[in-house]
Formats: structure tokens, sequence, C-alpha cells
């Protein structure tokens, strides 16, 4: 089959058998320092369990030139996403203008990705894959979308779990592509919100069940973050820096996250198995002004 366009050639490249690709979103902020972002991201999958070969089909979606050629450096799967008028190379505070303007692109993107065809796991580089989440995810083809959540009530169906966007699964078919079209086109009439609240709304309104999509929210036992720790080191395949402000935070507790593992997997080898989470200390106080 020839590649149709440069998106359809990455997103062919990358992609496992059955059309799904991971795709993850960078921009300079993200691949420069003394220990980037990226590189911690990539860092879960050597030391994860079953997620090496993983990169494999990661497609880093790059906002900038300079994340861009960092990309293709690690020699990974790379797509330029071009935006004209709009400079996306620093540091987004959550929720600032340049924030909001980031994540509603990313949703334009990820609705082109779904009208190739392709599944996804999309994931926030601020996610850390300990282990491969394909385990933890229904195959079953009559789930639209399966999405983390900041705080899990208990009920994977329930419409009250608050959505994070930071870590989801989605299928691509008519109804998942229609809510993107319809999540997008809430962008100007919502002013101040990123795309995760609107959603949230929608899902609250009706709106997504009219689309006729189905939603499983997972537990965060499996898919954590710093809003909601995972209870137990042995099922957690992804932790998240959610509840943090700055980049600077969350590199400082994902590192701690990434050593946490590391004593885990020790503790295992030695059939002792104490062992917590180091309190997110740097992104608690990344709220203070």
């Amino acid at each position: 089959m020839q590649p149709r366009d440069e998106l359809e050639s990455v997103l062919y490249e990358a992609s496992m058998p059955n059309k799904t690709v991971i795709i993850t979103v960078v921009n300079k902020a993200y691949v420069e320092g003394d220990k980037p972002m990226l590189d911690l991201f990539l860092d879960g999958f050597w030391y994860g369990e079953d997620t090496r070969d993983l990169v494999n089909h990661l497609l880093i979606v790059a906002m900038d030139q300079t994340s861009f050629d960092r990309c293709k450096f690690l020699h990974l799967h790379c797509y330029k996403l071009e935006t004209e008028g709009v400079h996306f190379a620093s540091e987004k505070i959550y929720m600032s203008e340049d924030f909001l303007k980031m994540m509603w692109r990313r949703t334009l993107f990820l609705g082109e990705v779904l009208k190739h065809g392709y599944n996804f796991i999309f994931t926030d580089t601020d996610v850390i894959w300990l282990r491969s989440p394909f385990p933890r995810l229904s195959q079953n083809k009559s789930i639209d979308l399966q999405v983390s959540v900041d705080g899990f009530n208990g009920d994977q169906w329930s419409k009250s779990n608050p959505v994070n966007t930071g870590f989801y699964f989605a299928r691509s078919n008519n109804k998942t592509i229609a809510l993107y079209e319809a999540l997008h086109a809430k962008k100007d009439i919502t002013p101040g919100q990123k795309e995760q609240d609107v959603l949230q709304g929608m899902i609250r309104n009706g709106e997504v069940d009219k689309i006729g999509i189905k939603i499983r929210y997972i537990d965060t036992l499996y898919f954590s973050g710093f809003c909601q720790n995972s209870r137990d080191f042995n099922v957690v395949s992804t932790v998240h820096a959610n509840c943090c402000r700055t980049i600077r935070a969350k590199l400082s507790d994902l590192t701690a996250v990434i050593h946490d593992w590391s004593r885990y997997k020790a503790t295992v080898a030695n059939g002792t198995m104490t062992i917590g989470w180091t309190k997110h200390l740097a992104c608690m106080n990344s709220w203070k002004r």
C-alpha cells in the first residue's frame, strides 16, 4: 500500500499489526536541559516490564523544529506538527493561554489520526510506563474510549469519574471521529477551558451518549498518577505526573518514581515487600506562588 500523505507514512511505520500506535506530543521545553522530560519518559520504557519493544510503535509528535531534530537524533518515529503563526517551543504553564492553544491543536491532530484509520494510545510525556498497559486495556471492540482518571470512584462505567486525557486509548471508528469533530468544534465557544474539561462536560451532559460513544474509565490501581497513587506496585502499569504545575517539579518527582520502581524490583528479587511511593513534594510545592 502506498502511503497517501506524510502522516499516513509515519503512522504506517509506527503501527502495530492491528493498526494501533502510541502517541506523545513534545516541544522544545521537553527535549532540552540536563535530563529532559523526553529522556525520562524513554527511561520508563527501558526500566519497565515488557515495555522496551513498545518504543518501536511510539510516534513522537514535535511541535517545533528543536524537538523534531531531537526526535530524529534518537532514531524514533517522528512527525512535525506544523502550526502557522503559533510558537509552541517554550514551556506552557498549566492552563495558560498558550497551554490551551497547544491542547486544542493536539485534539485536532488526534482526530486526524482517527480519520486515517488508526487506533491510538495517547500518553503525555510526563507518564512513566512501568509495565505494558495492553493487558489492562479491554480488547472489547464495542468500547470506543478507555480513559485514565484523576481519582477512580470504583465504577469503570461511571460518568462521575474525573477524566484525565493525559493517558487514554481511542479506537478508530465513525463514532470517535464524530466525537473529536464535536469536541474541537467547541474550542471557540468554551474560552479558558482545555479539551479535557470540555470532554468532561460533554460526558456529563449526555452529548457523548448521543454520539453513541462507550467509555471505560480505567482504575488508578493500574493507571495511576500523583492525584491518586496506585496502591499496588505489583500491578501498576503507568504513573502520571498529574496534579503538578511545572516541568521542573514533574522531572523531580518522576525521577523519584523511577527510583521507587528500581527499589521495588530489588525487593521482589530479595523476597521482601516493604515499599511505598516517595511523596510528590516538588509537585505539591509547584502550586505555591
